[in-house]
C-alpha cells in the first residue's frame, strides 16, 4: 500500500482549522496558546493555516491547556471548560514525548519486520526522517504519525500520552465521562463510601484468570446446594 502525499497536506489543513476553532472558541489569543504549546506565535499561525503540521505532543499540550478532549481532533467533540490555568514546562514535555513516540515507532517497525527503507517506501516518508523520528531527534508531524500508525497496524491512540501530567489529566476526564454515562442508581452506588469494599472486591475478581474464576464459581455453587 502506498500513501498519497496529498493526504498529508489535506490533513494538515484540517488540523489547522480545528486548532484555530478551539483557540477562538475558548477565548485564547495566539500568544497564550503558542506559549502553552511551546511554540512561537509565527509557528502557531503557520499551523493554523495548515502550513506547518502539529505534532501529537503539541496537540496534547493544547488540549490539556484548554481542558479539551484530545479526541476532538479525531472527531468533533467538545467538553465544558472551567477556565482553570494549567501551567506546564512545554519544552520538557515535548522532548520527553518526542522520545517516547520515536521509541514506539521503532518498536512497531521491528515488530512488523520492516527495515527503515521498507517503511519509507510504504509511507512516502524519507528514510532519513524515519531514523530521526525513531531516535527522537526531530518531532513527528501528526499527518506523518497517522500514516506511520496505519502502516504499522497501530491506532493513533497508541501514541497518546498515558503516564505524564498531561496524559493523567486526559485519563481523569475520560473516566469522569464514563462515570457520568452510568445509570443514576450505579452512580449513587459507586459514590457511597459504604460500598467501597464491594468495588474493591469487583476489582480483585476482574484481575483473576478465567480458570480461577470458574473454580471459585463452582465452589460457591457447591456451598449453596
Amino acid at each position: 500500500m502506498t500513501i498519497n502525499p496529498i493526504m498529508k497536506i489535506i490533513r494538515a489543513k484540517k488540523l489547522g482549522v480545528l486548532i484555530r476553532d478551539v483557540r477562538q472558541k475558548y477565548g485564547k489569543n495566539l500568544d497564550e496558546c503558542a506559549q502553552a504549546m511551546g511554540l512561537s506565535v509565527d509557528e502557531l499561525i503557520a499551523m493554523e493555516y495548515g502550513e506547518r503540521p502539529p505534532t501529537l505532543p503539541e496537540l496534547e499540550l493544547l488540549a490539556y491547556y484548554l481542558e479539551l478532549p484530545l479526541e476532538h481532533f479525531w472527531r468533533r467533540e467538545t467538553l465544558k471548560t472551567d477556565g482553570s490555568d494549567k501551567s506546564v514546562d512545554a519544552a520538557d514535555i515535548i522532548k520527553l514525548r518526542q522520545d517516547v513516540i520515536g521509541d514506539l515507532i521503532h518498536k512497531g517497525r521491528i515488530k512488523a519486520e520492516l527495515s527503515v527503507e521498507d517503511l519509507a517506501q510504504r509511507t512516502g516518508i524519507t528514510a532519513e526522517s524515519i531514523q530521526s523520528y525513531e531516535q527522537g531527534e526531530i518531532p513527528v508531524p501528526l499527518p506523518e504519525l497517522e500514516i506511520l500508525a496505519q502502516i504499522l497496524n497501530n491506532n493513533i491512540g497508541d501514541f497518546e500520552d498515558s503516564q505524564g501530567q498531561v496524559g493523567g489529566w486526559f485519563a481523569e476526564q475520560r473516566n469522569l465521562r464514563i462515570f457520568q454515562e452510568l445509570p443514576q442508581e450505579l452512580q449513587e452506588f459507586v459514590s457511597k463510601p459504604i460500598n467501597r469494599p464491594y468495588l474493591e472486591l469487583a476489582v480483585r475478581l476482574s484481575e483473576l484468570k478465567v480458570e480461577r474464576l470458574r473454580a471459585l464459581a463452582e465452589g460457591l455453587l457447591e456451598i449453596t446446594l
